[in-house]
């Protein structure tokens, strides 16, 4: 118990609070029970650590992550019963996936009901299901996800230009407005094509010369570690899944021949439907599907992304396709804020509303010709005009 207390310290005391993350002000912190899911990386225990260190007093606050080697012999129930003995009452629980016995879901349940005063947050990776399981936490937990850095949060983070998120429906009526605002004093270009190359994860500037490195030591940590700890799958079913993203990495974005799909990664094709939704759900992957289709539809998408700019990067070649990054980004950034779906006209509909074509400086509107709500998301330009729009600008959207 020593050595927990000691970590809590000596973390919170290393926190800094100079950057908080887009989520922060949208998570109620009143909740009994709720949890901060995300990928790898995007900062889930800094968050809660902050939190903790803006708004709570220390020592009535406990923070514990459940891949330490204390819960190898003791279980988090008996911690918590400890700790409230000793008058806590907001307890922070990290990487609950990593938990060696296959109960974390019903000791928090049994927590929550237990414990009626106290608050308890908890995190994991975003492959993880807090609805799923015998535990039935969907009637006590609401979950929130954090997504990796948006364009906005970057250059922040940078220290270059701190501006506050916008959202669609007012970026397109006054994306010139905006962009005025941001663009004064700086070169938003070069500063876009950083974020698209690494910028996305916030440890890129730990290490930059060696982000890539980590970025790729990331993914094997999610396939090899993360998704067999909450999916239960085999090492042989692993190794498919990192064959399927390599190969998948070379080819995005594009529409699959699931039969071919499955022949080159050795995957039967009526499994290949939920291999890519694990890839999704670890945020490997983009999956765009028709606006009828839901998340859990195992039938074929329309298309298929890797999940940011930085991976294909990371992934592939040191020159991606710029066509590819382009449609990368924007899918990127929108699905986490909007529904974005396949488009019979144009590369997007967003909202079921507006239908946007992607592409460089010179991209016209004649794919789109005639369609009401419709844009054009231009790259390689500081500002746009009427429905024609800077690409780096839907970056600002969270």
């Amino acid at each position: 118990m020593e050595a927990l207390i000691d970590t809590y310290r000596n973390r919170l005391e290393q926190t800094n609070n100079d950057f908080v993350r887009y989520l922060m002000p949208q998570i109620n912190w009143n909740n009994r029970l709720f949890a901060v899911v995300g990928a790898r990386g995007t900062g889930k225990t800094t968050l809660l650590l902050q939190y903790i260190k803006q708004n709570l007093d220390a020592s009535k606050t406990f923070y514990m992550s459940l891949d330490n080697l204390y819960f190898a012999t003791n279980r988090l129930a008996d911690v918590v019963r400890k700790l409230w003995q000793e008058g806590v009452n907001h307890i922070f629980i990290d990487e609950v996936h990593k938990y060696p016995y296959d109960t974390w879901a019903q000791e928090l349940k049994n927590i929550y009901d237990s414990y009626p005063e106290m608050k308890v947050v908890f995190s994991g990776s975003s492959i993880l299901n807090i609805y799923k399981g015998n535990a039935d936490l969907s009637r006590r937990a609401i979950s929130y996800e954090l997504f990796g850095l948006s364009f906005r949060e970057f250059l922040e983070f940078e220290g270059i230009k701190k501006i506050p998120p916008v959202s669609i429906d007012y970026l397109l009526k006054n994306h010139v407005k905006i962009t005025a605002e941001i663009i004064r004093g700086i070169k938003i270009l070069p500063l876009f094509r950083k974020y698209l190359q690494s910028g996305f994860f916030p440890y890129y500037k730990e290490d930059l010369d060696n982000y890539h490195l980590r970025l790729l030591n990331t993914v094997n940590a999610v396939l090899e570690t993360d998704l067999p700890a909450i999916e239960n799958i085999e090492f042989i079913s692993v190794q498919k899944l990192k064959r399927l993203l390599k190969i998948i990495s070379s080819m995005v974005p594009f529409s699959p021949n699931m039969t071919d799909l499955g022949k080159l990664v050795e995957i039967q094709r009526s499994n290949l439907p939920k291999s890519l939704i694990q890839l999704e759900r670890a945020r490997m992957l983009g999956l765009l599907r028709t606006a009828e289709k839901s998340p859990d539809d195992l039938s074929k998408p329309e298309k298929i992304f890797l999940d940011n700019a930085n991976l294909a990067f990371a992934l592939g070649e040191d020159n991606p396709n710029i066509g590819n990054l382009r449609e990368t980004f924007f899918f990127n950034q929108l699905k986490n804020v909007s529904k974005i779906t396949f488009a019979t006209k144009g590369d997007f509909t967003v909202d079921n509303k507006y239908v946007f074509e992607i592409g460089g400086k010179g991209k016209s509107f004649s794919q789109i010709a005639g369609i009401p709500d419709s844009f054009v998301a231009a790259d390689d330009i500081e500002t746009g005009f009427g429905s024609k729009i800077p690409l780096w600008l839907f970056g600002f959207l969270y």
